[in-house]
């Protein structure tokens, strides 16, 4: 049986590990080449609305 302070304790490892991960693919977007992100057609200033959809699967407000 799941205690409230398990249950508290994985959700927070859960939103910790996400953040992360966030943090990591922007940190990616952000040192791309730009010929890199112009073969991808990406632009360097949507680095924060591509990772938070690619992590969190959702785009930013």
């Amino acid at each position: 049986m799941e205690t409230p302070m398990t249950h508290l304790y994985d959700s927070l490892k859960t939103r910790l590990e996400r953040h992360a991960q966030y943090r990591r693919t922007l940190r990616e977007l952000r040192s791309m080449p730009l010929d890199v992100a112009l073969d991808l057609d990406i632009d360097k200033g949507d680095a924060q609305r591509i990772a938070t959809r690619a992590v969190y699967g959702q785009a930013s407000a």
